[in-house]
């Protein structure tokens, strides 16, 4: 059984390194994974490597990043749920015996329960590495309740793009998404995509936000019509504040969209595994694992780079 495995290891802010870490024995229920293709997330992943993350379970350095792994099962605990040869996605290990796992998806081999692998086609493999962000727009726009769709959504970033992309394959029209970077306001796949500054509409019903601006309801307050809402689904590290009036006026209401919930996950697969989602122009970068810091740099900095994966399988 293999005992150890390279991994990105943020050594502390900033500071990134390839290099070999151990792994936990596999239990019974436990599978072991060998990772294909790893995500970066400029969400969370952005905060771990800028040091602005507050405080969360398990947050210590150095860490193994990486929550949006694909890959393949090699070995299988006797009482695993999943089959040696399972095409899947890893939402996060086990961890590692030597380093944090924050959530540790980030390496060439994984220890994983069996029970938090997510099965998928094999033909999604890259695609795959989407999974949690398709789930986590599902989650999103699930929170605005059965009988209504997003009218707005501000920021076209990958999670900005399925929100709109999954609200569109439910039925809404006339959406509009908000984009302040010229590079960004491209790919609007059955909406509009303008600066906020181009639109006049003082009446939505229903607002998404997945910018991560703190600031951001002061700018959508006074855009709401009479009890109109809006989801956060952003991760503001700062504290998220607004001017009362506007809210009161229209009597607001607003709402917290977390993480995936299992469901979500589950209800994603399902989504990709039909066809019926288009991930075009999401994936917008590859590199070699070997060259994770510059792609993580460039994840973080580059505004044309919407999505970056790490390839793991010359390893």
């Amino acid at each position: 059984m293999v005992q150890s495995s390279t991994a990105v290891v943020f050594e502390s802010p900033g500071a990134l390194s390839l290099r070999e870490v151990g792994l936990p024995e596999c239990g019974p229920t436990d599978c072991l994974v060998e990772v294909h293709w790893s995500g970066i997330s400029t969400g969370t992943e952005r905060l771990l490597w800028d040091g602005r993350m507050p405080p969360f379970p398990g947050l210590a350095y150095p860490l193994v990043p990486g929550y949006e792994s694909v890959g393949v099962v090699i070995a299988a605990g006797a009482d695993a749920c999943v089959k040696e040869g399972t095409s899947v996605f890893v939402p996060g290990s086990r961890g590692f015996t030597n380093v944090e796992g924050l959530f540790g998806g980030a390496a060439r081999n994984l220890v994983v329960d069996s029970q938090r692998l997510i099965p998928i086609d094999s033909w999604l493999e890259q695609e795959g590495t989407l999974l949690a962000l398709v789930a986590t727009a599902i989650h999103a726009v699930d929170r605005f309740g059965p009988d209504t769709l997003p009218e707005l959504i501000i920021g076209h970033g990958v999670l900005g793009r399925l929100v709109a992309r999954i609200a569109v394959l439910r039925g809404a029209t006339h959406l509009r998404v908000w984009e302040p970077q010229a590079a960004r306001q491209s790919g609007g796949l059955g909406y509009s995509v303008v600066s906020p500054e181009e639109d006049e509409r003082r009446d939505y019903q229903s607002v998404c936000d997945v910018s991560g601006d703190s600031e951001i309801l002061n700018k959508v307050l006074p855009r709401l019509q009479k009890n109109g809402q809006v989801v956060l689904a952003g991760f503001y590290h700062a504290p998220v504040s607004f001017d009362f009036p506007p809210a009161f006026m229209t009597e607001a209401t607003l709402k917290i969209a977390a993480e995936w919930q299992p469901k979500d996950l589950v209800s994603a697969a399902q989504l990709l595994g039909s066809g019926r989602l288009s991930l075009a122009d999401l994936i917008t970068h590859r590199y070699a694992a070997q060259d994770a810091e510059s792609a993580y740099r460039t994840a973080f900095s580059d505004p044309n780079c919407l999505k970056l994966i790490l390839d793991w399988r010359s390893l």
